[in-house]
């Protein structure tokens, strides 16, 4: 098996409850054993050109499993998950349901037109990095470094709820 880290976030509806829902969907999945869920923080909506004061805030967090799916096979669990909840994809960053990212793959390093690994951007955002940061304390992001260090440098800010 092989350890997958996968941040969640929710800004829309019942957001206790679609991280609730989800989390027992992934865990429960055919091929996957959780291993930890992080404690659950608070942030502002990310747009691309910034923070979005004025948009719902997010709950956000991490959900640590032990996988035997492939890559592509759990990025399609995850996006039927978020679809079941309600996501849809209409604007590039904007409000959710459900945001489920695949954030790390046993330090695998893959990049295609529907994957890369590691998530892109998760190394400067303190909304994944501190949930991770909770329930893997020695964890590294492949490329980036100890995700102490990142969270130590990320600048958003996250409040624990």
């Amino acid at each position: 098996m092989t350890r997958a880290v996968i941040a969640f976030g929710a800004n829309l509806g019942d957001r206790e409850a679609a991280i609730a829902s989800a989390t027992r969907e992934i865990a429960e999945a055919e091929g996957n054993r959780l291993v930890a869920v992080s404690p659950v923080y608070e942030s502002a909506a990310v747009r691309l050109d910034g923070v979005d004061p004025d948009a719902p805030r997010y709950l956000n967090g991490v959900i640590v499993i032990e996988t035997d799916l492939e890559p592509h096979a759990l990025l399609d669990l995850l996006q039927r998950v978020e679809t079941e909840h309600g996501r849809t994809r209409e604007t590039r960053w904007g409000d959710r349901t459900l945001d489920l990212d695949l954030i790390d793959l046993g330090g695998l390093r893959l990049s295609d037109d529907r994957l890369e690994l590691p998530h892109p951007r998760a190394w400067e955002r303190a909304f994944v990095l501190q949930p991770w940061l909770d329930v893997e304390p020695d964890a590294e992001i492949a490329g980036r470094g100890p995700i102490a260090a990142l969270r130590a440098e990320a600048t958003d800010e996250v409040v624990r709820r």
